[in-house]
């Protein structure tokens, strides 16, 4: 088993500003059209690890997660966090990451590098575990109108004082968290799961009312459960948690990416390609794979392999909504295939209205498109034509790579680290399917 090393952790200059790439990442990626053919593997997914690897502050006994995805920025930057807390990170040559404690987590997260949404449980592990925590505020994507006032009704709720000061969020318990009801007003899956971390280790019971149930909720569930929590789901109604006085630790693989997954079945019926996707998590798949059926994808399975072939994009209209509708990431991949029909495309994203900033990219290549009344509208069947671009953020990265396979010419996507926060090996993986990709770091 190999250390970390400290250069890999961190991947951001600490004193670097929080939306730059880091020495290594990829800040222009050229793509020039092909087809994708092939046999490719899901990684652990994003969504799904960074939870974990919070919920790992709740205990000072080794976590061991395999199938992790070591080559995710946004888990590098994750792992770095945790070092910075007293844990010590490694990953062995199968890509099993184990996290052990080296000393008791301070309060305070001293972190300058680029910031990630996930110090809120991060914050919200620390108060539970020590009564006392305080990180920077959270970074990630930009989607418009993301605040954390649900992560701090959460905190208010077990008895937390929550306070923000010089850019930093702060939470104390000084007696501990206290079981409570929390009544979500809107589906929120970051506030579910900080309910979730903070309730395990919460005094008596925590009631969530409206949470937002999903696969990776799910999954934090089952880890904790494996950590001494007792937790109870009634379906989308409420989650009951009841806390435990110490955690041990445990291990738990992390479950296969299924926004990687959709990637790879949308980028082969863009291309009318021919891919045979490994650990695809189909069970957590089942209203967009409807979607994608009726919108010309030919897909076929066998157990966890799902063969993707030689399908012809149709018109798509979709609205997105909770678990297990179709989620606001997956919007602008469909909105790609969408720009590869004959026809109109809408889509409508109910989440977060103004998430259409990935259209004035697309524009840049060619394709027509428009905004009425919340809607997306997407002119299909033009040609697509090369041109230079910017990943505004993760999800519209790894569209305009995919719309870049299918343009005449060649696509250049400048901050093209966007992507890599979010997929392992994007570039590897493209490469491994047939595709022309030429990184710039």
């Amino acid at each position: 088993m190999t250390q970390i090393a400290p250069e890999t952790l961190l991947s951001v200059d600490p004193l670097a500003d929080s939306d730059a790439p880091g020495p290594g990442e990829t800040t222009l990626l050229e793509i020039r059209p092909s087809r994708l053919e092939g046999v490719v593997r899901v990684s652990g997914a994003k969504n799904s690890v960074l939870r974990l690897m919070a919920a790992s502050l709740l205990t000072d006994q080794p976590i061991i997660l395999p199938n992790y995805p070591s080559q995710l920025l946004d888990a590098i930057v994750h792992a770095g966090m945790l070092e910075a807390l007293g844990k010590s990170c490694t990953v062995d040559a199968a890509g099993t990451l184990t996290i052990s404690e080296t000393q008791t987590p301070p309060g305070d997260l001293v972190w300058n590098g680029r910031s990630i949404r996930n110090t809120l449980l991060i914050l919200g592990g620390l108060v539970a575990r020590t009564g006392y925590g305080s990180v920077p505020l959270p970074g990630g994507c930009n989607l418009g109108d993301r605040k954390y006032d649900l992560h701090e009704l959460v905190l208010r709720t077990l008895g937390a004082e929550v306070w923000e000061e010089d850019n930093r969020l702060f939470a104390r318990a000084p007696d501990g968290l206290k079981g409570g009801e929390i009544t979500l007003p809107l589906r929120s899956t970051g506030a579910t799961e900080n309910a979730l971390i903070a309730g395990s280790l919460a005094t008596g019971r925590t009631i969530v009312w409206n949470p937002h149930i999903r696969p990776e909720i799910l999954d934090l569930a089952d880890f904790l459960r494996k950590m001494g929590a007792q937790i109870q789901i009634n379906g989308q109604e409420s989650i009951v948690i009841d806390g435990a006085p110490k955690l041990s630790g445990t291990t738990h693989r992390v479950m296969p990416d299924n926004m990687e997954a959709l990637t790879w079945l949308i980028g082969s019926v863009m291309t009318g390609g021919d891919v045979e996707i490994h650990d695809f998590p189909a069970q957590d798949l089942e209203v967009p794979l409807i979607f994608l059926r009726e919108s010309g994808a030919k897909v076929f399975r066998d157990g966890d392999v799902a063969i993707v072939r030689s399908g012809r994009p149709f018109p798509v209209e979709i609205s997105t909504g909770p678990y297990p509708g179709i989620n606001s990431d997956m919007q602008p991949l469909f909105a790609a295939m969408g720009a590869c029909a004959r026809g109109e495309s809408r889509v409508v994203d109910l989440r977060f209205a103004g998430r259409y900033g990935y259209l004035e990219e697309f524009a840049k290549l060619g394709i027509t498109s428009s905004v009425q009344n919340g809607a997306a509208f997407i002119q299909g069947g033009k040609k697509i034509i090369g041109g230079e671009v910017k990943a505004l953020d993760l999800r519209t990265g790894a569209a305009l790579g995919l719309l870049g396979l299918v343009a005449e010419g060649r696509t250049l996507i400048s901050d093209a680290w966007q992507i890599e926060r979010g997929y392992d090996q994007f570039i590897a993986k493209l490469r491994q399917l047939g595709a022309q990709v030429i990184p710039n770091p």
